[in-house]
């Protein structure tokens, strides 16, 4: 069956397009027999089904390419737009009404609008034609109060138009409220589950977030062969262990984390020397617990990552692993990995060597006591007087790398994180711009440092291996960023695509403008996302031609994969897997960044709620925010804490705006009132959706100051005040709109460490 689908497909395909009917293929595939025929017409009406072959006028046949159709994994963004990255080619981006049922993670055929120019940001658009595979598995409902009694009502939207049918367990009895976790037996109408799980119910603390955790596939328990395997767990390293080992136990050593973290999987050394300093970044072996195949690793390649959101961490692997014989605690023996390198006074590694080592840290520091310490806080400075030597040479030190880095043409992008803080009951109670000092910067340079060396190493050694590559952005959206650039008075030269180097160079040269936060998130945006891939294709954010992840094997399955290769390959030079080891690498690779991608919008949706929720008790607040995007149907705006709303343009009571996709503008031709990106305005919430995890804003007058107008008479505008301008009044519009900016961003997880990278 599958020889004849590609005989099929290679002759359709090597026709003119729209030639060949059922009749002619069967013909010219020689195919003349009854049950050659019936086989033949059930595997065309498959191929149908399976969005392969295309129709056209007369019945006559196309492939998907000679049809304009293209096969991608669907990424839905958390305003509702999808997108489908294709390679080589532009992105197609498909708006809600043309999802035609598919929903985030699925693997769909899509259709190109033919004679489509790109979007501003370089998209084409399209529609989705078919549904290859779901990607959901599960959902999650609360049953609610009906004249029938009980009924399950799921959380998406996506599947409340549909009748459901749920197979209950005996005895179930569901109550109003009650959360319930379901399989999807079968997708369509009815929508037909079977019960999974009672979570508990709906105002319970916490169920907020576990719901989208486990909407994302996200699980905080384990199954019970995982944790049967953890909790036998040997807790203290012994001696036979650290044979074959360097002894690093003599040697000064700290972790520096976040205040809340319990997960330290790097630790770092530093000794001056004559031409710089010998860097040393000691980091948990957990591949030596983490076996191949077993409980451990099947369900860290499942997760792919820790998962952190708000007030928890969803860790890769249990505790017992993870704050346990995993963790490099203080004062006790640690078994690691290490990766020693010469650093001279100019930033450049001169040198370096990897090696299994075990290690006894000498303290657990955080970033804010070591910003506290080079801040001068005497009293800090005394405490930890026995490691000032240190923290100052790996201040030095890293400084060094991070210059020679950016000289190299790194692009150092800055962006805010929010930090929002709940209450026992998981109330928000602030949302604030977290602080971001020294010490975190020097703990990622030593870490993108140590992960430069170990590419270069796995590549020279050609070892198979996951790397983390970054391509360079398309030439359609840097175009795109140009145009925005030119508007806001800032010109940016994108002809013939540019270098790392010259991003960095022109953001250099706006840092100290209003418009900078703008044009550096904008920027950012312009930026492909970093994936995981079996080949070493470099990192152009970072302009390395080598880069892979091999600091964090706790929270990370990238890392530990790195680690067990290296072990394999380079400390015990064993070959014999070869062949197996590059198709796991490509399948982990897959995986991985699938996994990464899930974790990174559980984390966004559960900030994007907690923002919501804290909004929605402050309904009628005004602030000053930033217009960081403009949509024909309204204004987004982001406040100084990083909460971002919308000003639809309904409720711009004065006049009529169009949209002006050139200027990435709205203008009111009749007063002249412009919004645009980068504009500071001042804003009111109007409303705020935990459900829908949006917040709405209006605008009030900023400055004091009026609408510019000009009456077409050219004679001044009567005093008496117009409907409209009562209106204006009563909901709050645009008055005055002047430049300024602040812009926030996301892409730090809880330890302080960037996950753009």
């Amino acid at each position: 069956m599958e020889e004849l689908k590609d005989r099929i497909l290679d002759l359709v395909a090597n026709t003119r397009k729209g030639t060949l009917d059922r009749n002619d293929i069967a013909k010219k595939l020689n195919l003349t027999h009854a049950l050659e025929l019936a086989e033949f017409d059930r595997l065309m009406d498959a191929m149908e089904e399976e969005a392969l072959l295309f129709r056209a006028r007369g019945n006559c046949y196309m492939t998907r390419e000679q049809y304009g159709a293209a096969e991608g994994v669907l990424h839905i963004n958390r305003y509702g737009t999808g997108y489908v990255d294709r390679e080589g080619n532009a992105s197609v981006m498909i708006v809600p009404a043309r999802l035609n049922g598919a929903m985030n993670g699925d693997t769909v055929v899509v259709n190109i609008d033919r004679k489509n120019g790109s979007d501003a940001y370089g998209y084409v658009t399209g529609s989705v034609l078919h549904i290859l595979k779901r990607a959901k598995t599960t959902v999650i409902g609360t049953y609610i109060d009906t004249p029938r009694g009980p009924r399950f009502w799921p959380d998406e939207e996506v599947f409340r138009g549909n009748s459901i049918s749920i197979q209950e367990p005996e005895g179930f009895k569901p109550l109003p409220g009650m959360k319930v976790l379901a399989r999807i037996d079968t997708y369509g109408n009815p929508l037909e589950l079977t019960w999974l799980k009672t979570l508990g119910f709906k105002d319970d603390p916490g169920m907020d977030l576990l719901s989208v955790l486990l909407d994302h596939g996200i699980d905080p328990e384990y199954p019970e062969d995982v944790m049967k395997q953890a909790e036998a767990m040997r807790q203290s390293v012994s001696d036979e262990e650290c044979e074959g080992r360097e002894d690093l136990t003599s040697v000064l050593t700290i972790t520096i984390d976040g205040d809340d973290s319990k997960d330290f999987d790097d630790a770092v050394s530093v000794e001056v020397t004559s031409e710089g300093w010998k860097l040393l970044v000691s980091i948990a072996d957990v591949s030596h617990y983490v076996t191949e195949g077993s409980p451990l690793d099947r369900e860290a390649a499942e997760r792919g990552t820790s998962s952190y959101v708000i007030d928890r961490v969803v860790g890769m692997l249990p505790r017992q692993l993870s704050n346990g014989i995993c963790s490099l605690n203080p004062n006790v023996v640690r078994l690691t990995n290490t990766c020693e390198m010469n650093v001279n006074t100019s930033g450049i590694i001169t040198s370096f060597r990897v090696y299994p080592s075990y290690i006894c840290s000498d303290a657990r520091m955080t970033y804010a006591k070591v910003n506290a310490i080079y801040d001068g806080d005497q009293e800090l400075r005394t405490e930890y007087a026995h490691l000032l030597e240190l923290l100052e040479a790996l201040r030095d030190c890293a400084d060094s790398i991070r210059a020679h880095r950016v000289a190299e043409g790194a692009i150092d992008f800055e962006s805010d994180e929010a930090d929002i803080r709940v209450d026992e009951t998981g109330k928000p109670i602030s949302v604030e711009v977290k602080q971001r000092g020294h010490a975190e910067r020097i703990i990622e340079d030593c870490m993108i440092a140590a992960n430069v060396s170990v590419a270069k190493l796995m590549k020279e050694q050609d070892i198979p291996c996951i790397y983390r590559i970054h391509a360079e952005p398309s030439e359609k959206k840097l175009n795109s960023y140009a145009q925005m650039a030119y508007m806001l008075g800032h010109p940016f030269n994108a002809k013939n695509g540019v270098s790392p180097r010259e991003i960095q160079r022109y953001l250099n040269s706006v840092e100290h403008t209003p418009e900078y936060p703008v044009l550096s998130f904008q920027m950012l945006r312009c930026m492909a996302k970093a994936v995981y891939d079996k080949q070493c294709l470099g990192h152009f954010g970072l302009a390395e031609q080598e880069y892979l992840h091999f600091t964090s094997p706790i929270r990370r399955y990238p890392d530990l994969i790195v680690h067990r290769m290296l072990r394999r390959y380079y400390f015990e030079q064993d070959y014999s897997h070869r062949d197996r080891d590059e198709e796991l690498v490509h399948r982990y690779a897959e995986s991985s960044s699938e996994r990464e991608r899930a974790a990174d919008n559980a984390e966004y949706e559960c900030e994007d709620m907690k923002k919501a929720e804290y909004m929605s008790t402050r309904i009628g607040m005004t602030a000053e925010g930033v217009i960081t995007s403009v949509k024909n149907f309204g204004v987004y705006v982001t406040l100084p804490n990083t909460i971002e709303g919308i000003v639809r343009v309904d409720s711009l009571y004065d006049g009529y705006y169009r949209y002006d996709e050139r200027r990435l503008a709205l203008i009111n031709d009749r007063t002249k009132t412009i919004y645009r990106i980068g504009d500071t305005i001042t804003v009111k919430v109007l409303a705020a959706s935990i459900a829908a995890r949006t917040v709405e804003f209006g605008v009030v007058r900023a400055g004091g100051g009026k609408v510019k107008e000009k009456a077409e008479t050219g004679k001044p505008k009567h005093r008496t005040r117009s409907r409209a301008a009562r209106k204006a009044e009563q909901y709050g519009t645009p008055l005055n709109v002047k430049k300024r900016g602040t812009s926030s961003g996301k892409g730090r997880n809880k330890n302080g460490r960037s996950k753009k990278r």
